[in-house]
């Protein structure tokens, strides 16, 4: 091999290498522990450290247990990031359970700043998520297997079971953030325009209305 190519060899490695590193989740950390203050007005990226810290900063036990799915969906989604667990704040990782009932949907979503890893507790789940060219990647997994969704992408679980399912979901972020496809386009507020739907959908008003109708907060 010649020293142009090693030289080209090293510069490709070198930036691979830099990309890796800028492209994370979230930013590095800079010391042991960052433990976030909730309750401070400061805003910066993620949350600033908070002084009095105790073990209960690193602990959350809301996981053990599955929620109740009685939910419009038939799932729910019961979080363990820095929200709930402050001591997770710089650390770049999160986690979740998610649970549903027979017929239970984790309708379409996307998590803009982590890519997903679900591991089946129980049940079976019908998973996917889509491209952004518009290929389906689907598969039935069942308890003790793996799937993953890529950053950003859409993808769903649905439970065509007769029986409950749960999994728990890993994040590479502390905060990966959810946006539900049908609540971000019909729940919006302000409300995006009809005409926008419209034309995005091919459908009428009143069917956009109609859909609209279905996600306004219960009086």
């Amino acid at each position: 091999m010649g020293a142009a190519s090693v030289c080209r060899m090293v510069v490709t490695m070198l930036a691979m290498f830099m990309l890796s590193s800028t492209v994370s989740a979230d930013p590095e950390m800079l010391q042991d522990i960052c433990v976030a203050d909730l309750t401070s007005a400061v805003k910066v990226n993620g949350f600033t450290c908070k002084s009095n810290v105790t073990a209960d900063d690193f602990f959350f036990a809301g996981l053990a247990k599955p929620a109740l799915t009685n939910t419009t969906t038939g799932a729910a989604v019961t979080g363990a990031n820095v929200q709930r667990i402050p001591g997770l704040n710089t650390l770049g990782v999160s986690l979740g359970r998610i649970d549903y009932a027979p017929g239970g949907l984790n309708p379409p979503h996307t998590h803009p700043r982590a890519t997903e890893v679900v591991f089946v507790l129980e049940g079976e789940l019908d998973v996917g998520f889509i491209t952004t060219a518009n290929v389906l990647y689907s598969k039935t997994i069942k308890k003790g297997e793996v799937f993953v969704f890529p950053k950003g992408l859409v993808h769903f679980q649905k439970n065509n079971g007769k029986s409950n399912a749960a999994v728990v979901a890993a994040f590479n972020s502390q905060l990966p953030g959810t946006q539900s496809i049908a609540a971000t386009l019909f729940a919006a507020a302000p409300p995006v325009p009809d005409n926008v739907l419209t034309t995005a959908f091919q459908v009428g008003t009143k069917e956009v209305q109609k859909i609209k109708s279905k996600f306004a907060p219960k009086k």
